[in-house]
């Protein structure tokens, strides 16, 4: 790491933000519909499903104080990582209790760890995000977010090592992640992050061939999957892991099996029969 002090980065550690929000239900609406779920009202007394937090405590930083990327400038409550590509590179979440339309809300976010590593393509820095939910004063959720930065891409650079994905789960549902699902779902959280819907800046300057899955959508919808399957099902803990990138215009699966008592795994499954995003549920 002779080219990247970790020092500076490490005094994020224990920085902390709050912000207020109210469970509000268009956005529950948009998001059922790009789901493709029948269009009808949402009750008020219905529960928010699990990851549709993330409709909520949007990123309303100022046209001026964003970064090439589309992100905000480095340096705020994130720290200043001098490394141009990031991604949201998985979570851990216990939920506590369920949200419900009209309630007032507050995210309390603290920085928990800074770590740098050497991997095959170059520096890393993993930043851990602990995101606390609480609803009228009651804890909601609490989630563990890690965030990667990694260098600008070089070329001949290899993939991730593929990882072989079961071709016979008991639950599948295949999914056309066309541009007009990553725009409504960018839209739908505020995404700004060029890759999701920068064709030409995505493959000139993050050396990918194809606009990206959004990890957090490709986590919806593996959730999305469990409950289509298991009516009812309430989920306790979640956690994923983004292996691979999917690729706007290429169809994928997400799958589903249980395993064991309590537990589901999920998976999301590349059109060349690679796990790219790996998922376990609790149930309970």
């Amino acid at each position: 790491m002779a080219t990247l002090d970790i020092a500076p980065l490490a005094q994020w550690v224990g920085r902390s933000e709050s912000r207020d929000d109210v469970v509000t239900l268009a956005p529950l609406r948009a998001l059922a519909s790009t789901l493709d779920y029948p269009d009808e009202p949402w009750p008020a007394t219905r529960e928010v499903p699990p990851f549709w937090h993330w409709l909520y405590f949007l990123p309303t930083h100022r046209q001026s104080e964003l970064g090439p990327d589309g992100h905000a400038e480095r340096g705020g409550f994130l720290p200043p990582v001098a490394l141009p590509r990031r991604m949201w590179a998985g979570s851990r979440i216990t939920f506590a209790a369920p949200l419900r339309p009209g309630q007032s809300m507050r995210r309390t976010s603290t920085i928990e760890a800074v770590r740098a590593k050497d991997g095959r393509t170059g520096s890393l820095v993993f930043v851990t995000v602990r995101h606390e939910v609480r609803a009228e004063g009651a804890l909601s959720l609490v989630e563990h977010q890690d965030i990667v930065y990694r260098d600008a891409p070089k070329a001949g650079e290899p993939g991730p090592a593929p990882v072989a994905a079961s071709s016979s789960p008991a639950w599948s549902r295949r999914i056309v992640p066309d541009p007009v699902l990553l725009f409504r779902y960018s839209a739908l959280t505020f995404n700004g992050h060029r890759i999701h819907y920068d064709q030409p800046f995505t493959v000139r300057d993050e050396g990918y061939p194809e606009i990206i899955v959004h990890g957090p959508l490709i986590a919806t919808l593996l959730l999305d999957l469990l409950h289509r399957s298991q009516p009812g099902a309430r989920v306790s803990e979640f956690s994923f892991r983004a292996m691979r990138p999917l690729f706007s215009g290429t169809a994928f699966d997400v799958c589903g099996e249980r395993r064991g008592s309590g537990k589901v795994q999920l998976w999301a499954r590349s059109p060349e029969g690679h796990v790219a995003m790996q998922a376990e549920a609790t149930l309970g």
